[in-house]
């Protein structure tokens, strides 16, 4: 179910049922556990091709390939909102829509820019390993913010969590962040602490801003924050890689 919900992998299908959706959100970081592993298998493979700029565009499409845009779709919502400068029923109401507006285009086509030109800088296999990290560590954020959080109107996200089975899901999440968070460390050093700063500084901004600005967090809004916190830990390992 979580592979069906957030992500275009094939899946069997079934009719769901409420009771069915307490524990999916558990597997919800393996989504991102994948496209790690693809993100460092493509980058091993690519290297002797000396084809840098193929490889990065692919690096950059490994993720929108798996999810197919899903976390994209709501980090353009939110930046239309948060650039309207209206109240906060209003910036809702602009969540629900489905366009999108100028902002939301020139806020990914500079996420873009950002994200492949200090992607292009980072050459050590433990920093490629601590941002292939960054995807599963992401959505263990994010988990913990849908069964933790206030939700701001109903949608998906809403559903996700009155569904949930909060304190298990809340448990597995934290086990396996925790779990996470020592094998980056231990396997990436310094890069894995620049990681995993930027996610943490991510996730309190996130968690700021949906407070303020909308009352709570949305499913557009947890997409706005695993898209922002992995662009996060690439511009870190970036810096870290140029100094």
């Amino acid at each position: 179910m979580a592979f069906s919900m957030y992500s275009k992998i094939p899946m069997p299908r079934f009719v769901w049922k409420s009771e069915d959706m307490k524990y999916h959100l558990c597997f919800f970081p393996w989504i991102g556990a994948l496209i790690g592993v693809l993100e460092a298998v493509w980058y091993q493979m690519s290297c002797p091709w000396q084809t840098p700029f193929l490889t990065l565009c692919v690096m950059a499409a490994i993720p929108l390939l798996v999810t197919g845009g899903f976390h994209v779709d709501g980090f353009l919502d939110t930046c239309d909102a948060l650039h309207s400068y209206q109240s906060m029923e209003k910036k809702r109401e602009i969540l629900k829509d489905p366009h999108i507006g100028a902002f939301a285009v020139l806020s990914l086509l500079t996420a873009l820019l950002l994200g492949m030109g200090f992607l292009s800088v980072i050459s050590e296999p433990k920093a490629i390993l601590a941002f292939a990290f960054s995807f599963f560590l992401s959505r263990c954020l994010s988990g913990l913010s849908v069964v933790l959080w206030k939700s701001a109107h109903d949608g998906m996200l809403q559903t996700s969590a009155l569904t949930a089975d909060k304190k298990c899901v809340a448990v597995v999440l934290a086990v396996q962040l925790l779990i996470g968070n020592v094998a980056l460390l231990s396997l990436t050093g310094w890069y894995g602490l620049v990681a995993l700063g930027c996610l943490l500084g991510s996730f309190l901004y996130y968690r700021w801003m949906s407070n303020k600005q909308f009352g709570g967090i949305t499913g557009d809004l947890a997409g706005y924050f695993v898209t922002t916190s992995e662009l996060a830990v690439v511009i870190g390992l970036g810096v870290l890689s140029l100094v």
